[in-house]
């Protein structure tokens, strides 16, 4: 018997076999059966690493450690943008900025206004620190106009995921550069042209049409961190709050463009990157927001220390479950998935352009992390490319980076923020926030693919 299934799929073709039938499991076994999210991706991790072949003394190690690297960052990234946004909150600094996006924008009109803040906040930072630094906002302007959650939440996230996958200077857009040998200003140039009509219509057009259809619950116990109904107090300036929430943004630019503002290996340059990174920038920021958010209105050390503490705790669901995505993306690589992407993709006669898309829509779909994606898929393809004399390698990382955010599903830690933060069950994250970056991915390679053809 095992000799004739043998005999039907090659070792390889097996192990895409089994991570589908994994990814199978985890959507049956959370949405259908309502087993903890967080136990259902450990068991189908170790399950599939025994499956795959990786050794069982060797298996919750792999998957451990994939943890690990996930929480190293993610977990410094949450506490930190969440203080931040709960400085906001406590203070009023969230209700005045949703004010005055408001009656700049009309209250018909906020869904435009978020995915235009989004796409300008989340320009020089990962997906993960905008998301935790804009969602207080988005809170407060869907209870200031009495909207949905998903009308004003969706147009954000939108415009985070497409300067996340498309636009330099994000690192694995800079990594892409770099295999493909673009030029970074023509790359950001074509990156705007493609992102914004993509973020458009993934967003506040998307979002339209899909907010009526899903019903959230009336209660939503992280929305209660960054709420407070008294219309009466005191408010803070619009500009002081901005500048609090734009404090890290300004620093992780400045990390970017270390190596331009001063000579790699100085002092300045070390500086501008220490500064720069992102933990680092969330830290200043949110010792900042201390001062010009709490003490500055009038809150004393020990409220800013309640502050604090209790913001973290709505979040460590969150952060588990993230976590426990990580682990199931290290088990999909070191079974040697990855590899068997490569080989199937090979197989297909591809343009380099489509080559990247689809590279990159594997490997996500695989492994649920962009980055990884979309640097894994650079480095497979920029041989092939530069060997064919490909004429547009700006347009390669764009493709790549589209293919990268295609069906965000139960193994990306974006997946489990959005569907906490918003208050959704599993189906309704898949129905609103993984069509959502699928759009983004098949809109944004429509027009890549439209721009090749008129250069």
């Amino acid at each position: 018997m095992d000799a004739f299934f043998s005999a039907l799929l090659t070792p390889g073709q097996w192990l895409l076999v089994y991570a589908a039938i994994s990814i199978i499991a985890l959507i049956l076994l959370i949405a259908r059966y309502r087993l903890n999210p967080f136990i259902t991706l450990t068991l189908v991790s170790l399950g599939l690493g025994l499956m795959a072949g990786i050794p069982a003394k060797d298996v919750v190690f792999v998957y451990e450690a994939g943890v690990g690297k996930t929480l190293g960052h993610i977990a410094l990234v949450v506490a930190l943008g969440t203080m931040l946004g709960k400085m906001m909150a406590e203070s009023g600094g969230a209700e005045q900025i949703a004010r005055t996006m408001i009656r700049w924008f009309g209250e018909k009109n906020v869904h435009w206004a978020m995915v235009f803040i989004a796409f300008l906040v989340g320009f020089p930072i990962f997906f993960e620190v905008g998301f935790v630094l804009l969602i207080p906002i988005a809170f407060n302007v869907a209870r200031r106009t009495g909207t949905s959650m998903l009308l004003v939440g969706l147009p954000m996230v939108a415009g985070l995921s497409v300067v996340h996958g498309l636009v330099p200077p994000h690192p694995a857009a800079m990594i892409a550069v770099g295999e493909y040998q673009a030029n970074v200003g023509r790359t950001i140039f074509y990156a705007l042209i493609v992102g914004i009509p993509t973020a458009i219509i993934a967003g506040p057009i998307f979002a339209k049409w899909i907010a009526p259809k899903i019903q959230l619950p009336a209660h939503n116990p992280l929305e209660e961190q960054f709420i407070h109904a008294d219309a009466e107090r005191q408010l803070p300036g619009f500009g002081i709050t901005l500048f609090t929430i734009m404090l890290p943004v300004v620093l992780m630019l400045l990390g970017g463009w270390a190596d331009l503002i001063a000579e790699r290996g100085t002092r300045l340059n070390d500086f501008l990157l220490f500064i720069g990174n992102s933990v680092v920038a969330l830290l200043i920021a949110t010792l900042v927001s201390f001062y010009t958010l709490g003490l500055a209105r009038g809150f004393n050390r020990d409220s800013i220390l309640k502050f604090s503490h209790d913001c973290l705790a709505p979040t460590a669901g969150i952060t588990l479950l993230v976590g426990a995505g990580g682990g199931l993306n290290r088990i999909l690589v070191e079974a040697g998935i990855a590899k068997e992407i490569v080989a199937f993709s090979s197989d297909m006669a591809l343009t380099p352009l489509m080559m990247g898309w689809l590279v990159a829509a594997l490997m996500r779909i695989a492994t649920g992390s962009a980055t990884v994606a979309m640097s894994t898929a650079a480095g497979i393809v920029a041989p092939i490319a530069l060997a064919a004399g490909y004429p547009h390698p700006e347009l390669l990382v764009i493709a790549t980076g589209a293919g990268s955010l295609i069906l965000s599903h139960v193994n990306d830690g974006g997946f489990w923020l959005i569907k906490e933060y918003f208050n959704m069950t599993v189906t309704q994250t898949l129905k609103t926030w993984t069509v959502l970056e699928t759009i983004i991915s098949f809109v944004a390679l429509a027009f890549v693919s439209l721009l090749a053809a008129m250069m």
